[in-house]
């Protein structure tokens, strides 16, 4: 099947090198896939913890990739079993909430705090409340994107779980807000108002906090 531009850009961002890639919430398993058409790691684990997909997953994967080196786990995204597996761990969570994707890395994280591990991340929403757990935890950024696909925006952070040799992460970002062209400029643009009016719409309600978001926001200088 066809990548949409948001899976293909994920899958784009993962460069080679990694032992062991983990594709999470997976789907029908395309970013992993692809990462095995292009041989981007020497393994790719494919987790969903429906079963009906996984059972399709797997069928698919015997059947187009016999000869690859893959995995599939039916299991909560939040117990990745990373020790049992040596080498070097890139984490890709897609396809859902900031506040859901926010619990899993924090659980990820704390079950393996010894570990370097990578994370490539793609919320549906709330990437404020995502970036807000990574900077808690100290981690650090490695590349950032804003994209938009079928008329929805997404941030996707390629983040570490240490700040070593990488940069700090900003609330509201920082790389995605540059631009080399006016069709960027202008995705920024309507990104930036969209953004914007949700949070005062949020306002209005009397939310907590939604003062300083504003803020942040409004401080970003395109």
């Amino acid at each position: 099947m066809k990548l949409s531009t948001r899976l293909k850009q994920i899958e784009q961002m993962v460069p080679l090198g990694y032992d062991h890639v983990w594709d999470c919430c997976c789907d029908h398993g395309l970013i992993g896939a692809a990462l095995l058409s292009r041989q981007a790691a020497a393994r790719v684990h494919f987790v969903d913890i429906v079963p009906a997909l996984m059972a399709a997953v797997e069928k698919n994967l015997q059947r187009f990739y016999p000869e690859a080196a893959w995995a599939v786990h039916c299991q909560d995204v939040a117990k990745l079993p990373l020790n049992r597996y040596d080498g070097k761990h890139l984490v890709v969570i897609a396809g859902i909430g900031g506040d859901l994707m926010s619990e899993l890395v924090e659980s990820i994280h704390q079950q393996h705090q010894n570990a370097n591990i990578d994370f490539l991340l793609c919320p549906v929403n709330n990437p404020y409340t995502l970036r807000q757990k990574l900077i808690s935890h100290h981690f650090g950024l490695k590349h950032e994107v804003l994209i938009e696909d079928n008329q929805r925006f997404y941030e996707i952070l390629f983040v570490s779980s240490t700040i070593d040799g990488n940069e700090q992460i900003n609330a509201v970002g920082n790389k995605i807000w540059h631009s080399d062209c006016a069709v960027q400029s202008d995705l920024i643009t309507r990104y930036i108002d969209k953004t914007l009016n949700h949070y005062r719409r949020l306002q209005r309600g009397n939310s907590n906090n939604i003062d300083t978001i504003i803020d942040n926001y409004n401080a970003i200088a395109v």
